[in-house]
């Protein structure tokens, strides 16, 4: 049963003949309370993805009992005659309490807090509420210095401005981070990505995984996972013949072509490629080729239950020793090493990954 009053939704259980939780093999749930503070840049989508999670998980685990409340952090402007998006809830009052957690809310960096606000949050942090930032978000709470120290996921478009302004914070590239009592997620998807860390936390991973599978989620993707940055933005250059190379190798894993081959392919020849690869990457080809190739075949290991053997092959690696020297020089441990340990320390487990040497 659904209820709304003055800007909080109530989520009630519904009469049951019976319980979930042997299902679920958890216990039964008190109400938690969850706060969402919203900026007016804030994407209808950014807020729909984190509600829906917490929507889905109540219906598919009614025990599971979510009080949402939709607070917004400024005053919009007044909305403009057919607007399709309006921010829910209603103008913070001059308090936040009783959160367990509180998700702050924004797609553009806020220009600024109201001195009134920023003692709440502070106050809220101080009482044991775990914060949140959720793409833009990520900005107010480092400007109360609430995330110094902390690692905090940065969309790649403020990465350069965020590093700049908060040399305090640890910015990565992340698609989210959960750092002690600090979560962050860089936006867009990522946001459905986090909420469902937050699901498997709080409540176990099978929970997670059932709301997955309710929103059709192709696959639960970790946190520290990289976010996918336009290729001009990842090479920190717009030299073309550079573009042209990196794309060449980017579709050509399985199979690699030689430096004189992608040479030859962008018009250019071998010296001159090296010179251009070595000017803005600081490597010659070969070893960027690698890179990418490795870093493929990581993510392989990490999200598919493909054999090292297999994984190997798919990323141009001719055998398995010749495979599992080249990742343990490049990432310090073995292929079959970094699959256990990233597995068992994940919430979510390729239950399928068989045990294998590599």
């Amino acid at each position: 049963m659904l209820r709304a009053e003055r800007g909080v939704v109530y989520f009630e259980l519904a009469a049951l003949g019976f319980s979930l939780c042997s299902v679920f093999g958890l216990p039964a749930m008190t109400a938690h309370r969850i706060g969402f503070l919203i900026w007016p840049s804030t994407q209808a989508l950014t807020l729909a993805l984190a509600e829906e999670a917490l929507r889905v998980a109540q219906r598919v685990h009614p025990e599971v009992v979510y009080e949402l409340s939709f607070l917004q952090a400024e005053v919009p402007a007044e909305a403009q005659p057919g607007a399709g998006w309006q921010l829910p809830g209603e103008p913070w009052a001059g308090k936040l309490e009783g959160f367990q957690k509180l998700f702050l809310l924004a797609d553009e960096p806020p220009t600024s807090l109201a001195p009134a606000l920023s003692s709440a949050l502070k106050q809220l942090v101080r009482a044991g509420c775990v914060v949140a930032g959720l793409s833009a978000g990520v900005y107010p709470l480092a400007q109360l210095g609430l995330l110094d120290g902390y690692r905090a996921a940065v969309h790649w478009r403020w990465q350069d401005d965020f590093a700049e302004r908060f040399p305090k914070v640890i910015a990565t590239s992340h698609l989210f981070d959960w750092d002690r009592d600090r979560l962050t997620a860089c936006g867009g998807m990522s946001v459905l990505d986090l909420l469902l860390a937050v699901l498997a936390r709080d409540h176990g991973a099978e929970l997670a995984g059932a709301v997955s599978e309710e929103l059709v989620v192709e696959r639960i993707r970790e946190g520290g996972e990289r976010q996918r940055i336009p290729l001009q933005n990842r090479l920190g250059s717009s030299h073309p013949k550079l573009t042209q190379a990196v794309l060449l190798m980017e579709a050509n894993i399985e199979e690699p072509l030689t430096t004189d081959e992608i040479a030859q392919h962008v018009c250019v020849s071998r010296r001159q490629l090296e010179r251009i690869f070595k000017q803005y990457l600081n490597r010659v080809p070969s070893q960027y080729y690698l890179e990418l190739r490795l870093n493929k075949a990581r993510q392989m290991l990490m999200q598919t239950s493909k054999s090292i053997i297999q994984i190997g092959l798919s990323c141009g690696f001719s055998s398995g020793p010749h495979f599992s020297s080249a990742y343990r020089n490049f990432f310090g441990a073995t292929p079959r090493e970094d699959r256990n340990q990233r597995r068992s320390s994940s919430p979510f487990e390729l239950s399928s990954v068989p045990s294998e040497r590599g």
